[in-house]
């Protein structure tokens, strides 16, 4: 593999902190409806998430 240059770098960076921004709201989100809803908020967004991680490792496995 080649060596990245520093603006490789600076953009792998920024992607990065995208991905985890968006974990971090995820989770937040998903404990704020824990919060709002209780249990129910715990395991219907996990229960909504199958197909699409279905779908998904569908898409991955095709290449």
């Amino acid at each position: 593999m080649a060596p990245q240059t520093e603006e490789e770098r600076k953009i792998e960076a920024k992607q990065a902190m995208h991905i985890l921004l968006v974990v971090i709201l995820a989770l937040a989100a998903w404990g704020g409806s824990i919060v709002i809803w209780g249990v129910p908020g715990l395991y219907i967004p996990a229960v909504v998430m199958v197909p699409v991680l279905m779908g998904m490792l569908i898409w991955i496995s095709r290449g």
